[in-house]
């Protein structure tokens, strides 16, 4: 097992800079902050970890806040300052953290996110290593600040923030609550199953890495690794089910590993949260809301959120048809569904079984006749 930092140990403490004012929004007040890095790389601009805040208006006393980890390759704050505004109306404050070799921390010549997914698990556990570190380090930061309440910090991360997340909560105890979105646990299998590391994947490959060799390599930054089947504290798991980014396994894994969540799954692919993305927030928001209270929180039973196809529709009548599509129809918890696809000849309906790797067999619904029919779909 390759070594780094010991994540369980504290950084060691420094003194922080006043932070400077951005301006204002209609709920919060913005701040900006930058601090360097416990873990020092060969990039200079990676050594120094900016912060955005909001802190909102209508606080009264000390104000909760939840820091934000954004997802692989961002390239702007927004999805988290579109979360601190549902945040701040609900009275709590925000700090959203740039992920190493991202945003300003990208090098110069790199795009955002670049340098921090490689084939090198000695590059992966630095990052992972540094990422973990630099959360630890802000809640140092937000301890020191009078406006913010210590004992209700929370944590929420996206995709790959998510899986920054769920380790950081494994290892700081003094984060209350989290929120994982789009995040799953087993760091191995994700990066061997991905739709989005396949080039990755090859160069592992032809190193003559397994996965089950990458597992043991990554062993010090796995998630599985920290969490304990005793914490209570209390968390929250957003999945996709057609996520083939995380899939829905590694959020299993990270689930079992989570004594106390609460659970809710998006009807999307890994990248379709974004059309329900206020009412998404706002659960978030409420989760924050009762759980750095101390109170109890209870995942929404029914969340509306639409599954759009990009599909290969294959029938003995029209032959193969490209198609772009809605789900109408799925009982719960079953993989026959109900579709309606705009194609070049006009629409179409399919009713059929998800048979895996994107294919559902079943049958085409034609203007003036019905038809077997095979589609190959992708979610998003």
């Amino acid at each position: 097992m390759a070594s780094g930092p010991d994540l369980t140990a504290s950084p060691p403490p420094i003194t922080f800079t006043r932070w400077r004012p951005l301006g204002e929004t209609e709920a919060a007040e913005r701040y900006a902050l930058s601090f360097p890095s416990a873990i020092s790389t060969p990039f200079e601009a990676n050594n120094s970890v900016p912060l955005i805040i909001s802190v909102p208006r209508n606080r009264i006393g000390r104000a909760p806040v939840v820091i934000l980890l954004h997802y692989w390759g961002a390239t702007d704050f927004q999805l988290e300052q579109d979360a601190a505004e549902v945040m701040a109306e609900r009275g709590i404050a925000t700090v959203a953290m740039a992920l190493p070799y991202h945003l300003a921390r990208t090098p110069e010549g790199r795009r955002s996110g670049e340098l921090a997914v490689v084939p090198d698990p000695d590059r992966l556990i630095e990052t992972m290593s540094q990422a973990v570190m630099d959360v630890r380090r802000t809640v140092d930061w937000i301890e020191t600040q009078p406006v913010f309440d210590p004992q209700a910090i929370g944590l929420a991360g996206t995709s790959l923030g998510a899986l920054v997340a769920s380790l950081s909560y494994a290892v700081e105890p003094r984060i209350k609550s989290a929120a994982f979105l789009l995040g799953g646990a087993d760091l191995a299998s994700i990066l061997y199953s991905s739709s989005r590391t396949g080039p990755m994947r090859d160069v592992l490959r032809a190193q003559g890495m397994t996965e089950e060799d990458l597992r043991e390599r990554l062993r010090s930054v796995e998630p599985l690794t920290y969490l304990k089947p005793d914490d209570r504290r209390p968390t929250f798991v957003i999945t996709a089910r057609h996520d083939n980014v995380i899939r829905a396994e590694n959020s299993r894994q990270l689930m079992a590993a989570l004594p106390n969540h609460q659970t809710l799954t998006l009807e999307t692919g890994h990248y379709g949260g974004f059309l329900v993305q206020r009412p998404l927030l706002r659960t978030m928001g409420t989760f924050f809301q009762s759980t750095l209270q101390g109170k109890d929180f209870s995942a929404p039973g029914r969340f509306y959120s639409p599954t759009v196809r990009f599909a290969l529709d294959l029938n003995v009548e029209q032959g193969l048809s490209v198609g772009v599509g809605l789900d109408l129809w799925r009982p719960r918890n079953s993989d026959v569904f109900g579709a309606l696809f705009l194609t070049p000849r006009g629409f179409q309906g399919f009713t059929g079984v998800e048979m895996g790797r994107g294919f559902s067999l079943g049958i085409t619904w034609l203007p003036r006749r019905v038809t077997p029919g095979l589609v190959w779909s992708v979610v998003f």
